[in-house]
C-alpha cells in the first residue's frame, strides 16, 4: 500500500460559529465557497418550503404519501445535530443528486458535516438509482459480492430488505456528517416537524408516542459520537427504545421510497429517449457508445442492461481501479482531537481506505448501518481496496458548464475527461514524482492501494484523444431531464 503525502492538504476552517466547530482552524474557506454553500442552503430551504405546502392537501395514495414524507425528511436540516445540514446538502438534483458545491468538489472532494470542521474520507455518491441496487449477496458464479449501497457496500439491505433505506440510516449518526449522538434524536426531531401528522397517518400514532427524558434537547444538541460508557445517551425505556428503532427504520424507508420515485430515479435521459425511438445519437455520441461497448470495455462493469435488466450502468460489484490518494481530503488532518475530543482519523496522513475489505473485517469507523454477514469475512482479502462500481447515470449532470464535479471514491478526479484518460492510460504513462506538473496528463501517481488492482479492463486501452472525447460525449447522454417524466 502507498501512504498519502500530507504536503498539499489544507486545514479547513469552520463554516459556522457553533462552539463545537471552531477549534481546529488554521485557514478560512474562500468567499467563493461560502457563497456557494449559502446558495445551496437557500435552495434547500426553497425546496423544503415548497414541499411543505403539499402537506395542506397530501396525496390520497399511500405510496405517494410515503414519497412526500421522504422528500420532506431529505430536505430537513433539523435532523442534524446543529440543525444546519439536510441530507440534500450532499445530494442535490441539479448535480444528479450528488455534491452541489463546485469549489468543494474542486478542492476538498468531501463535504463538511453539521460540525463544520469534520469531513469524511469520501466524496458523496449519487442517491438517484441507488434504491434499485439488490440486497448485498455473494454470487459464487461471478466470485463477487453484488449489491448494497455506499462505496464500501456497507448498507447491505439484509435487515430492511432495501440497501437504500439502510444507507439513509448512516448519515444521521455519522459524526462527520449529520452528527447526532443517537438515532432516537432523529426520531425526536422528526416528532417536532410539520410532517408528523402525515407520518402518524401512514404508520400509526405509536410512531412518536415515546416518553422523552427531560434532557433530550440537551443530549441531542451535543454532537456524536456518544461516550463509550453511554452509547445510547437518550435514555429511553426498553419499549420506547424499540419504538424509536422502528420509527427510525420507517423514516429511512420513506427516504428510500422518495429516492426510488420518478422525481429522482427518472430514466429521462437522451439515452432513454434513443432507446424509445424518440431521439438519435449524434455521430460522436454513437462512436462513444460503440467504444463503451467495445474497445473501451466500459460495459463490462457499467452495464447498459440485458434481458430483464434496466440499463443502470453499473453491475453493483466492486473494483479497485487504482485511483491515487487525494491529498486534498481534509480527512488526512483530522488526526487531532476537536473541541469535544473527537478524532475522526487516528491514522492521520498514513490512512489508506480499505473499501469493501475493511467493511467486511472491521466495519466502518464513522457509520455502520448494517452488520456484515460473518460468512463474508473470508472474502475480505479479495475485496481489500475495492469500491462499488457507481452508476454512470447523471455522471455529467451539472447546473452550468463550468461547474466542477468530482469523480472516484475520494474525489481525486475533477473532470469526466480526466477519469476517462486515467482509465485509458493508467499503466501506459509513467509514475509521477511529487509535485510533477504533468500529473494527470503525462504521468499518474501511484494508486492509493495496489491491493486487488484491476488490470484486466483498466490502464492500457489504447484510445486516442478523440476517442476519449467520444466516450465523454456518450456519457453526457445519460443526464436525466432530456425528456419530461410523463414522456417516458
Amino acid at each position: 500500500m502507498t501512504k498519502v503525502a500530507l504536503g498539499t492538504v489544507i486545514v479547513i476552517a469552520a463554516l459556522s460559529g457553533d462552539v463545537f466547530a471552531a477549534e481546529r482552524t488554521a485557514a478560512t474557506l474562500t468567499p467563493k465557497v461560502l457563497e456557494e454553500i449559502a446558495q445551496v442552503e437557500a435552495e434547500i430551504d426553497r425546496i423544503e418550503g415548497q414541499t411543505r405546502e403539499r402537506l395542506a392537501m397530501p396525496p390520497d395514495n399511500q405510496v405517494q404519501q410515503i414519497e412526500l414524507l421522504g422528500k420532506l425528511m431529505l430536505y430537513d436540516k433539523e435532523l442534524s445535530v446543529n440543525r444546519n445540514e439536510a441530507c440534500a446538502f450532499c445530494h442535490m438534483p441539479e448535480t444528479g443528486f450528488t455534491g452541489p458545491v463546485s469549489e468543494l468538489n474542486r478542492t476538498t472532494g468531501s463535504y463538511p458535516g453539521s460540525v463544520r470542521t469534520r469531513y469524511s474520507e469520501r466524496k458523496p455518491q449519487t442517491h438517484a438509482y441507488a434504491p434499485l441496487a439488490p440486497v448485498l449477496h455473494y454470487n459464487p458464479g461471478q466470485g463477487d459480492l453484488v449489491g448494497g449501497n455506499f462505496w464500501d457496500m456497507r448498507a447491505t439491505g439484509r435487515r430492511l430488505g432495501n440497501p437504500a433505506a439502510e444507507q439513509a440510516e448512516g448519515p444521521p449518526t455519522n459524526p462527520v456528517e449529520m452528527g447526532l449522538s443517537d438515532i432516537a434524536c432523529a426520531v425526536y426531531r422528526a416528532s417536532q416537524q410539520p410532517y408528523r401528522a402525515l407520518f402518524e397517518k401512514v404508520w400509526g400514532q405509536q410512531a412518536f408516542a415515546l416518553a422523552w427524558p427531560s434532557d433530550v434537547e440537551q443530549v441531542c444538541a451535543r454532537p456524536g459520537p456518544p461516550p463509550a460508557s453511554d452509547p445510547l445517551p437518550v435514555h429511553l425505556s426498553p419499549t420506547d427504545r424499540g419504538r424509536a428503532g422502528t420509527t427510525f427504520d420507517q423514516m429511512a424507508q420513506a427516504i428510500a421510497n422518495y429516492e426510488a420515485s420518478a422525481e429522482v430515479t427518472a430514466f429521462t435521459s437522451k439515452y432513454d429517449a434513443v432507446l424509445a425511438g424518440k431521439a438519435q445519437f449524434t455521430a460522436q455520441e454513437q462512436e462513444g457508445y460503440d467504444l463503451f461497448r467495445g474497445k473501451a470495455q466500459c460495459n463490462a462493469c457499467h452495464r447498459d442492461g440485458g434481458p430483464g435488466e434496466d440499463p443502470l450502468f453499473t453491475d453493483f460489484t466492486a473494483s479497485n481501479i487504482g485511483v491515487p490518494a487525494n491529498p486534498r481530503l481534509p480527512y488526512y488532518v483530522e488526526s487531532r482531537p476537536d473541541a469535544l475530543g473527537y478524532v475522526a482519523n487516528p491514522a492521520g496522513s498514513s490512512f489508506v481506505d480499505g473499501g469493501v475489505g475493511s467493511f467486511l473485517t472491521k466495519g466502518h469507523p464513522l457509520s455502520q448501518p448494517s452488520v456484515a454477514d460473518a460468512q463474508w469475512v473470508k472474502f475480505a482479502p479479495g475485496n481489500q481496496a475495492r469500491f462499488q462500481v457507481p452508476t454512470l447515470r447523471n455522471v455529467d449532470k451539472r447546473p452550468y458548464p463550468g461547474f466542477v464535479k468530482a469523480y472516484g471514491h475520494n474525489g481525486y478526479f475533477t473532470s469526466l475527461k480526466s477519469i476517462v484518460h486515467f482509465y485509458n492510460t493508467r499503466d501506459a504513462l509513467p509514475r509521477c514524482p511529487p509535485n510533477d506538473p504533468g500529473e494527470g496528463k503525462t504521468c499518474w501517481p501511484a494508486p492509493e492501494s495496489s491491493d486487488n488492482i484491476n488490470t484486466n479492463r483498466v490502464g492500457r486501452l489504447g484510445l486516442s484523444d478523440s476517442e476519449e472525447d467520444a466516450l465523454v460525449s456518450f456519457m453526457q447522454t445519460l443526464t436525466d431531464g432530456f425528456m419530461a417524466r410523463d414522456q417516458r
